[in-house]
């Protein structure tokens, strides 16, 4: 299971990004984060912004609710998410 750290705002997600995959999805752990495949090449900043667009929809929350906090230009990244409680976010990626 990956670490989900909650804060005063919501949470803290460590995330590993497989960029050019043939479609998006949760594709597992990898160590203590969350992994995921998204479609977007790592050029210009595409693969953040459909990480972000990912998260946004899996956890049906604003895109602004969502920021990379670490590991901009890394494929393990760090994710900022205001608004949604760990136990959420707990039972909806257990659910994939």
């Amino acid at each position: 299971m990956c670490e989900i750290r909650e804060t005063k705002e919501g949470i803290i997600l460590n995330v590993r990004v497989i960029p050019r995959s043939s479609k998006s999805g949760l594709a597992g752990f990898h160590g203590n984060a969350l992994k995921i495949k998204i479609t977007s090449p790592p050029v210009e900043g595409k693969a953040n912004e459909e990480c972000i667009r990912f998260f946004a929809d899996l956890f049906d929350i604003p895109i602004r609710n969502i920021a990379i906090t670490g590991g901009a230009t890394s494929r393990n990244k760090r994710i900022s998410i205001t608004g949604i409680k760990k136990s959420t976010a707990e039972s909806i990626i257990s659910k994939l």
